[in-house]
């Protein structure tokens, strides 16, 4: 009977933290078919009545959200494959070759985890704006190619120690380069690692705004989340028409998420089995 209590307990606490989580995102989606009349009615209402699209047809002809979606695209591609390619890169290093100093390299690299952003703000936007790439993609893109992020390191390392060395030895007995081993042998097998980091770099460059705030200035090179900023007006917003946007703006990340889901759990379960 305890036993029974405790699960119910247990069940009753995470469907209340569904709730709480899953509110906004309903609340996003009734008011997107709402009027502003209708949005702020009290009692509330939940189910739009009458059920307008006025607010999408609004947000797609009057901001310019296919250029934004554009310009997002090419740093989130850009991004996204830079990312996993010297992630993964440095995971193996870390990993499969011996050289001198390797533990403490990595140490480092871990311990850069606990630095916040901001405390290399400054330094980063002077080296930024001295190469003459203010208001550019090149410091949203090229960080991607300089390692790809201690946490994803860190992930793609754990994934690569749980594979056998047997592997690299009988490669390289049959005439295999440290290359070939890296991205015939390593890299289709950790599959679903390498899903891992390409679902976490696409959420950070499609949902990422303080950086092409503090690095674009142009309007046409703004993202959609700086798109999105610049549709709350100073003295009045549409809120209806912001929601719709933001809806649009929110299903890519949705159905990227939907797809690889499988191998996000499987990704992250197998990076703790072998240190």
């Amino acid at each position: 009977m305890v036993k029974i209590l405790k699960k119910s307990l247990l069940y009753l606490i995470l469907a209340l933290l569904t709730v709480s989580f899953i509110f906004p995102f309903i609340w996003m989606l009734r008011s997107s078919f709402m009027n502003i009349g209708q949005m702020f009615k009290m009692p509330p209402e939940w189910i739009p009545n009458p059920f307008s699209t006025a607010g999408f047809q609004e947000a797609m002809t009057q901001t310019p959200l296919f250029e934004y979606t554009i310009n997002t695209l090419i740093i989130l591609v850009s991004g996204t494959f830079g990312t996993i390619l010297t992630s993964s890169m440095a995971a193996y290093s870390f990993s499969r070759i011996e050289w001198r100093g390797r533990e403490l390299v990595f140490s480092i690299i871990l311990s850069s985890m606990m630095l916040p952003s901001f405390v290399t703000l400054i330094p980063q936007f002077i080296m930024w704006n001295s190469l003459g790439a203010y208001d550019t993609f090149a410091p949203l893109i090229i960080p991607a190619f300089l390692g790809g992020g201690a946490f994803n390191i860190f992930l793609l390392r754990q994934f690569f120690l749980t594979i056998p060395q047997e592997l690299d030895e009988a490669a390289m007995i049959d005439g295999a380069s440290k290359v070939q081993i890296f991205l015939k042998i390593l890299l289709p097998l950790c599959k679903s690692a390498l899903v891992v980091v390409g679902i976490f770099s696409f959420i950070f460059y499609w949902n990422d705004f303080f950086n092409p705030l503090i690095y674009l200035s142009s309007s046409s090179n703004f993202t959609l989340s700086i798109g999105l900023q610049q549709m709350i007006g100073q003295y009045s917003t549409k809120w209806n028409v912001l929601m719709a946007a933001s809806t649009v703006v929110l299903i890519p990340c949705l159905i990227v998420f939907s797809v690889g889901q499988r191998y996000l759990l499987e990704g992250i379960a197998m990076t703790g089995i072998k240190a």
